[in-house]
């Protein structure tokens, strides 16, 4: 499993948190900013917020994870962002939604007022279905399930593919020569856009000065182009840099183009090439190539799963390919890139093996496989009957003489009976000090001595003058007299 745990902005998560995390991506000026989905489809973010980016709302940092809820059960599919930045993903469904800075309507909503939330992108796309996003600095495009491309935002540069320069408000379909084509691939530089067609050539469209678009020549291109120095070349995959980009072909190849200033082509100098240049390798045959339009570093990896980098690489000039003791180009991004951003939507699902007590905290309260109810103050909570055998005394003698499906509980709350059946799935609890009291009152009638204790500890670590005399009643009550070595009341 790939380790998110690699880039700083997830430091603080405690582990169980990131055993949690199926897809991920860091983005920001400083890498400051995540998103994350979690094997449960829940969305969370946290970092700076620039612009309302976490789409949470509004513009707050968090250094905890918030959920983002409209997002939850989406099923994200493919996730792009800009330098503003705008964040636009697209999901199983084939829907798309967009937040953040707007400046250049990079939202495709019509509008340059920053999304706080996530929202539809809907004009021209209600009857598509989006399969992957791209974002350059301030424009996006979008790749549907029929090969067409949509896009929208910034124009300056002609990077919409609209035959101007004029902003593109909503997302337009980019016609002209990809009228009739079938693209299977996209991504985004800074001011430049790149597709591949089912057939294995390649169009550039946008800004051009550092020979990005490989035409042979620097002059903007307001609509697609195809690069004519890779006919008869099948790529399968691009990628784009800040100015740079690379191509990966059906027999493994890797050709690039673009600027050089920090040998981020590979080529052994740090020479611009306007023409698609053949990067010798001297390995074996190439799967995946990665960059990313925040920076000017360039990975690819193996057949066999070596990882090679160059470009810019902790401030470092590497111009030939360097091979790395990594296992995923996702590495080289984290450890050497500046910001050290994901260059796509990190992928952690290779590993969907989960401990005994993950498995048992997912099914807690799940009704699909539970086989017994308790209803406590008309809610129910599901859980397993083998399990609480094996976990409470009294519930293995309880059980033993009934076949009831269903058992009404009166003489605790729902809360506390909750976290008591949670306890018995997970070992831990999760109450304020005040409502572990009536946890610890719950504990004592069923024996359960080891609940006991941690309720004892919640309640003194939860201590204050504000609470102190109540919880003081709670400790004689149930005479809880020590807490840890320490008595409650001096």
């Amino acid at each position: 499993m790939l380790e998110v745990g690699k880039w700083p902005v997830f430091a603080l998560l405690p582990p169980e948190e990131l055993r949690l995390i199926r897809q991920a991506c860091v983005f920001g000026s400083a890498a400051n900013e995540a998103i994350y989905v979690t094997v449960n489809d829940e969305v969370f973010a946290l970092g700076t917020n620039c612009s309302g980016c976490l789409g949470l709302g509004d513009t707050q940092s968090t250094i905890e994870p918030r959920r983002i809820d409209i997002l939850c059960g989406k099923k994200i599919v493919s996730l792009s962002y800009g330098t503003g930045p705008h964040v636009v993903i697209a999901t199983a469904d084939g829907e798309v939604y967009a937040w953040g800075h707007n400046g250049y309507s990079q939202l495709g909503n019509g509008t340059t007022n920053h999304g706080l939330t996530p929202a539809l992108v809907s004009t021209n796309l209600i009857s598509k279905r989006v399969t992957e996003v791209a974002c350059g600095s301030h424009h996006t495009i979008a790749l549907t399930t029929e090969g067409e491309v949509y896009a929208w935002g910034y124009n300056n540069s002609g990077q919409v593919g609209s035959g101007s320069t004029a902003n593109q408000p909503t997302p337009r379909r980019v016609s002209s020569c990809l009228q009739n084509k079938v693209v299977v691939n996209i991504a985004c530089g800074q001011l430049c856009s790149m597709a591949v067609m089912d057939n294995g050539e390649t169009y550039g469209w946008g800004y051009n000065c550092n020979g990005q678009l490989g035409l042979g020549n620097n002059g903007n291109q307001q609509t697609p182009c195809r690069i004519a120095a890779l006919q008869g070349i099948n790529v399968v995959q691009v990628a784009c840099g800040y100015a740079h980009t690379l191509a990966l072909t059906d027999e493994g190849f890797v050709y690039s183009w673009g600027a050089n200033s920090y040998g981020q082509l590979g080529t052994g100098n740090k020479s611009n090439q306007a023409v698609p240049t053949l990067i010798n390798m001297d390995k074996e045959r190439l799967v995946e190539v990665a960059a990313c339009h925040t920076s000017h570093t360039s990975a690819a990896k193996t057949q066999s799963g070596q990882v090679l980098m160059w470009g810019q690489c902790r401030g470092q000039a590497v111009a030939y390919p360097h091979l790395t003791h990594f296992t995923s180009t996702d590495d080289v991004f984290a450890c050497f890139a500046t910001p050290a951003v994901t260059w796509h939507l990190l992928s952690v699902d290779g590993d969907d093996y989960l401990t005994v007590a993950q498995s048992l905290k997912r099914e807690f309260d799940s009704p699909e496989i539970s086989d017994l109810k308790f209803l406590v103050d008309g809610k129910c909570i599901h859980v397993h009957k083998a399990l609480l055998k094996i976990r409470c005394e009294h519930f293995r003698a309880l059980l033993n003489e009934t076949d009831e499906e269903t058992i009404e509980i009166h003489q605790f709350s729902y809360l506390v009976y909750r976290a008591f059946l949670e306890y018995l799935y997970t070992d831990t609890i999760n109450l304020p000090p005040e409502d572990a009291i009536g946890l610890l009152d719950l504990a004592t009638y069923y024996r359960e001595s080891r609940l006991k204790r941690l309720c004892q500890e919640t309640i003194k670590r939860g201590i204050s003058e504000e609470n102190a005399i109540t919880l003081l009643s709670a400790a004689v009550k149930y005479e809880a007299r020590v807490f840890g070595g320490g008595s409650l009341s001096r």
